[in-house]
């Protein structure tokens, strides 16, 4: 999955429109309406407000050193994480219904404006970290490249910022979370393109439960009984008896967890094989 850029919903290229706005309006001898928008929408402790204040940051700070580039960013991610995003919603639909009325939508946001990319990376950004959806890790590492680009002025190198893109994800958590990036990041290159509806699935309950070592126990205790079951079901139509006997030594390896085990990378990439398994014999006929 990819995240799609939203103009309307971009609240740093929307001030940045307004302002524009402003301008033109002046030179053009009108009442901007703009300038209330500003002072309704852009003041006071919102949350809006927090959000356009990182925008803002990445907009005005440029040439700055790699190491303060990386910080910049890991630092507006996790303010991010705090803003309630509910509440942000509500506020930015408010703000373009009070836009709508001064201004034709599509004339408004028609204006350029030179930091485009770089808002609109942003809030790619924000938007796949304040997401619960698998994000294809190829688009995380050109939006954070596009980022440090503007705030370094460096072309930036795609594995250095994957490799950066691993390590604060560890952080997280130090053990799930950063070994299902890393499998992210293999399953989606040209061999594992097509992710499974099953596999992606996985992924995302791996990800979403990644703080409770209970549940994703339970989870692939569930998933594993399932395999079990479609395997032990599909290897009826295997008339190659050698290949049926190891599928059959396939099914008697495949074990519930206990409490005391914690799950680690195996275990996920055992369930990936195995969802792979099921896929091959449901293509028999």
């Amino acid at each position: 999955m990819r995240i799609k850029h939203s103009k309307y919903r971009n609240t740093g290229l929307i001030f940045e429109l307004l302002v524009k706005q402003i301008a033109s309006d002046t030179l053009n001898n009108r009442d901007s309406a703009a300038v209330k928008v500003i002072k309704n929408h852009f003041t006071g402790k919102t949350a809006l407000v927090r959000e356009f204040k990182l925008y803002e940051f990445i907009v005005k700070n440029r040439q700055v050193t790699q190491l303060k580039a990386e910080t910049i960013l890991s630092t507006i991610t996790e303010i991010s994480r705090k803003i309630d995003q509910t509440l942000l919603k509500k506020q930015k639909y408010a703000l373009i219904s009070d836009i709508k009325e001064s201004y034709d939508l599509n004339e408004f946001f028609a204006i350029q404006t030179p930091d485009y990319k770089a808002l609109a990376s942003l809030y790619c950004l924000l938007e796949a970290q304040n997401n619960n959806n698998v994000i294809d890790p190829q688009y995380l590492v050109n939006y954070k490249s596009t980022l440090l680009e503007h705030l370094t002025t460096q072309k930036q190198n795609a594995d250095d910022v994957k490799d950066t893109l691993i390590e604060e994800y560890s952080k997280y958590d130090k053990d799930l979370k950063l070994l299902t990036f890393k499998i992210l990041l293999e399953k989606f290159n040209d061999t594992y393109k097509d992710l499974l509806p099953e596999q992606k699935n996985i992924l995302k309950e791996f990800i979403t439960s990644v703080n409770s070592q209970t549940r994703l126990r339970n989870l692939v205790n569930k998933e594993l009984t399932k395999i079990s079951t479609s395997v032990n079901k599909l290897t009826e139509r295997v008339q190659d008896e050698v290949v049926k006997i190891k599928l059959e030594e396939v099914v008697k390896s495949i074990k519930p967890l206990s409490n005391k085990e914690r799950i680690n990378d195996n275990h996920l990439v055992n369930l990936m094989q195995y969802y792979d398994l099921v896929n091959e014999l449901n293509s028999l006929k």
